[in-house]
């Protein structure tokens, strides 16, 4: 642990980098321009990254690599973990933080990306398009019937960037949009014409929930049977963010009682889904499912790559790196 406490001196030449998943081509460009070392090795297994790692000074990952506790403390030199995104999730940040590795991402690089993906699996549940597509692939050319948005009410829990942007789209869409946060929104509610109001108003006035929030692997969910109980019968519920953020097991049994209308997610409590439960969520009629893409788009890969760059040479710097 001591070591990575130590006052070495970083230069260019014994500054060794490790990149473990894929990356934009961007960033493996400006680093070698910036006359760095790096080592590419995007589909390296857990073992071996055990084995490797104490020979580096820097990590970076996407979302396939799990930057956990042992990875780290493995991590004799490292001095910063970089994660192409535009979270943390993957690393252990309080393990990191204790032996003073510095944790550099993206955020705000895929705010586009996820906010177009939220209203498409908005329409795409409104619209029952799951349903529809099903049909016409076994060659069943039957009509279903669904709602339309415009008019109806969006709540968003999580107003942050993604949130905002989500509902700035939807106020375009003629939706009058509710806003919940854990922290004061109201004036960025104002800005687009939203209204921030409790968990409990959200959940009672909203034809469409969406979710956007950031939260640990084991928090606890935020939309549970009680509050399946006060929302509207069809209510719409898009989740690109966190799965752990509703109560699956509850989810399951108002989609199947009725109250729920759809379910459409980008995200799943287990990728790929492996609980009795999930199978079960996965295959109903009334769940869209992707397969975690909201930042998969190029233009997002892009400025994630772009923005990772720029903050992991910046973090150099500070640490007396000379570029």
């Amino acid at each position: 642990m001591a070591d990575n406490f130590m006052d070495v001196s970083l230069n260019k030449e014994n500054l060794a980098i490790l990149i473990t998943d894929p990356i934009d081509e961007y960033m493996i460009r400006t680093l070698k321009t910036k006359g760095l070392k790096i080592n590419y090795q995007p589909d390296i297994e857990r073992e071996e990254l055990l084995k490797v790692v104490e020979n580096y000074d820097v990590l970076v990952v996407r979302s396939r690599t799990k930057v956990d506790k042992e990875v780290i403390e493995r991590g004799k030199r490292l001095k910063v973990i970089a994660r192409a995104g535009i979270g943390v999730d993957n690393i252990d940040t309080e393990e990191a933080e204790k032996r003073k590795i510095r944790v550099v991402y993206a955020p705000g690089a895929s705010t586009d990306s996820a906010a177009e993906l939220t209203i498409g699996l908005m329409l795409a549940g409104a619209r029952n398009m799951f349903t529809s597509m099903t049909l016409a692939k076994s060659g069943i050319y039957k009509k279903t019937e669904g709602v339309e948005l415009s008019g109806k009410t969006i709540g968003i829990i999580g107003f942050g960037r993604i949130g905002y942007k989500v509902g700035l789209i939807a106020r375009a869409m003629g939706m009058n949009v509710l806003a919940y946060d854990v922290v004061d929104v109201s004036k960025r509610a104002m800005e687009i014409g939203a209204r921030a109001v409790s968990l409990d108003e959200l959940v009672t006035q909203s034809d469409v929930i969406s979710i956007h929030v950031t939260v640990g692997k084991d928090a606890k969910p935020i939309l549970t049977s009680r509050e399946f109980e006060m929302m509207k019968k069809g209510v719409i519920i898009v989740n690109t963010s966190r799965a752990v953020a509703v109560d699956g097991k509850a989810l399951l049994h108002y989609i199947k009682e009725g109250k729920i209308m759809s379910y459409a997610t980008d995200v799943f409590w287990h990728e790929p889904p492996k609980e009795e439960w999930e199978l079960e969520l996965l295959k109903h009629e009334r769940v869209t499912v992707t397969t975690h893409i909201g930042a998969q788009t190029k233009e997002a890969q892009y400025r994630v790559a772009v923005m990772t760059t720029e903050n992991l040479l910046k973090t150099l710097q500070e640490l007396g790196v000379k570029l």
